[in-house]
């Protein structure tokens, strides 16, 4: 319990400010990405008619998606967005996972992970919307469908940032302290393995799930 609430920091200083950087994170978020990269050279290194296990399950996540993409966006605009909602999941779902494996720890356990990815769906949605429609025809839906409605429709937007990132860091960091209260009060017997499972399998595959999905949806309603 002691450790909890311990970060091990890098601070650098930049022009009189200090930078701060969680080591732990960025260690467990390289090991997530060499994981998927080392998971898509094997999926793709003997590719066959006859596929092996490995390229069928990233066939199965390419295909999937794929389809998730073209009923939001449509035939067209999914060839430009699918691969990124196919990304965002594995890496939501792996790092997710990464707690199940003992030392290590979710990268979505820190604010900073799920929050960058919300502001990172949230710019390529608008970005998305403005090359659809053109900026005129973007920034008149913000007038819609009074035009005194606009600050409403704006703290709406900013709104889907908060909620997405803070959705997916309350349920992964409140399965750790779950895990870790129950983990001393029962001197870590049978039941922490089943509940570290529990959330970091079950609930980390449907959270990053809700949130590949919830940054689809944003970027269909600004397409669309």
């Amino acid at each position: 319990m002691e450790d909890l609430g311990k970060i091990h920091q890098l601070i650098v200083p930049v022009f009189g400010h200090e930078m701060t950087f969680n080591l732990e994170i960025i260690l467990m978020t390289w090991i997530v990405i060499i994981g998927l990269l080392f998971f898509g050279y094997l999926a793709t290194r003997k590719k066959r008619i006859i596929p092996g296990p490995i390229q069928v399950l990233g066939e199965i996540f390419v295909d999937q998606f794929y389809a998730l993409a073209e009923d939001a966006l449509g035939k067209e605009t999914a060839k430009r967005y699918a691969p990124l909602i196919c990304a965002l999941f594995m890496f939501l779902v792996l790092s997710n996972w990464l707690g199940v494996i003992p030392h290590l720890e979710e990268p979505t356990k820190d604010l900073n992970t799920p929050l960058s990815l919300g502001v990172m769906g949230f710019f390529i949605a608008h970005y998305a919307g403005i090359k659809k429609k053109g900026l005129k025809a973007y920034m008149k839906g913000y007038f819609e469908p009074i035009f005194f409605m606009m600050p409403l429709n704006l703290i709406g937007e900013l709104a889907k940032v908060v909620s997405i990132s803070f959705r997916l860091f309350g349920n992964i960091m409140g399965g750790s302290i779950i895990i870790m209260v129950v983990s001393y009060l029962v001197y870590n017997l049978l039941l922490p393995p089943f509940l570290n499972a529990f959330f970091g399998l079950f609930v980390g595959t449907i959270q990053a799930f809700v949130f590949t999905m919830l940054t689809l949806v944003y970027i269909s309603v600004q397409v669309n």
